[in-house]
């Protein structure tokens, strides 16, 4: 892709969030939601592949429908209270649909078919961008009018998301596939305590871009996109691989590594909110979740590659790819879990 194009619709992806973020005006947010579609599906649909495209696509019209129901559910509020305000969601109607709309752009249980699909079909560094930059601006909607929702349907989705996300990777053998269920499942985690503590909505977002990010880039440099290829990580680059499956271990929230640190801070204010059965449903969920990333450990460190492949041998293959993002972002994933106390300082 031309640099100047990529510098353009890069700097788009950065004004959309950036205008969520900063307004209080829905038609203002919706825009600004807009802007990040828009600037995204070029990106996805650049190497011109019928995978790609056709990804491109589901990605489109999934994004289109949320924004439509957005604009419906603000429309609807502005006329039963005439406020165009996020604050001013008092309509019991308006802010379901907007929670609903919102859900099925980041991708939460029971609105997260698209999301596997979606990520299939792209490259490894735009399915980075799609999980973690997509997601921001999303959360601040859902965090700015998480006092107009209903408690127990956010519980709900929490709740859907986490189990969804344990069970629907465990069948998976794609990598991509797997970290779009990673991703649902981390997305029920925040919205589970979102009503309780938004602070530590906050810090598993912060956590899970890290992790994420780590993971992403470990499997671009390695070349590698399904479970059987991992079992040539090894031969690669031992280092890497080792640091992979520690990232993985993290992203199952394994202590004593970064990915713990948001669970266990979760599940404890879930047991002082007086709300024992959902904690242990959703420590439950982590054990699904903590099994697939398991099983992309075992092929990475245990196991010789079962056949032999025809093509260029990937180690062969000089990367382009800089290693110091990648060696930053493990760095957080791995290391994290001793500044527990000051994180939450800083987050109440």
């Amino acid at each position: 892709m031309n640099p100047y194009v990529l510098m353009i619709l890069l700097s788009s992806l950065g004004l959309g969030t950036t205008l969520t973020f900063a307004s209080s005006h829905w038609l203002l947010a919706w825009m600004g939601l807009e802007i990040n579609t828009l600037a995204i599906v070029p990106l996805m649909a650049q190497h011109h592949h019928p995978r790609a495209v056709e990804a491109t696509t589901k990605y489109f019209l999934t994004q289109a429908t949320a924004a439509a129901m957005i604009l419906f559910a603000s429309t609807t509020n502005a006329w039963i209270t005439g406020e165009w305000d996020m604050a001013h969601m008092s309509s019991p109607i308006a802010s379901t649909m907007v929670i609903t709309a919102l859900a099925l752009k980041i991708g939460l249980a029971p609105m997260h078919f698209w999301m596997p699909e979606v990520l299939q079909g792209l490259d490894l560094l735009t399915g980075l961008i799609l999980s973690t930059w997509q997601k921001l601006a999303p959360l601040a909607l859902i965090m700015q009018t998480a006092h107009a929702i209903d408690p127990l349907l956010l519980t709900t989705l929490g709740l859907m998301s986490t189990l969804v996300g344990g069970w629907g990777g465990l069948n998976q053998t794609q990598l991509r596939k797997i970290l779009a269920y990673s991703s649902i499942a981390h997305m029920g985690w925040m919205m589970i305590i979102l009503q309780f503590a938004p602070q530590l909505t906050l810090l598993a977002l912060g956590v899970y871009i890290f992790m994420t990010s780590a993971a992403f880039l470990t499997f671009k440099m390695s070349s590698v996109t399904k479970i059987n290829s991992l079992a040539m990580a090894w031969s690669n680059n031992p280092t890497l691989t080792a640091t992979a499956a520690l990232v993985l271990l993290s992203l199952g929230g394994l202590p004593p590594l970064t990915g713990f640190m948001p669970k266990w801070l979760i599940l404890q204010e879930l047991a002082k909110q007086d709300l024992p059965a959902t904690a242990t449903i959703m420590a439950l969920a982590a054990l699904l979740s903590l099994y697939f990333y398991l099983r992309l450990c075992y092929a990475m460190t245990l196991t010789a590659s079962p056949n032999t492949t025809s093509s260029i041998t990937p180690w062969r293959i000089k990367t382009t790819q800089a290693s110091l993002p990648l060696a930053i972002f493990t760095a957080v994933a791995l290391g994290l879990l001793p500044v527990t106390p000051a994180a939450l300082m800083l987050a109440t």
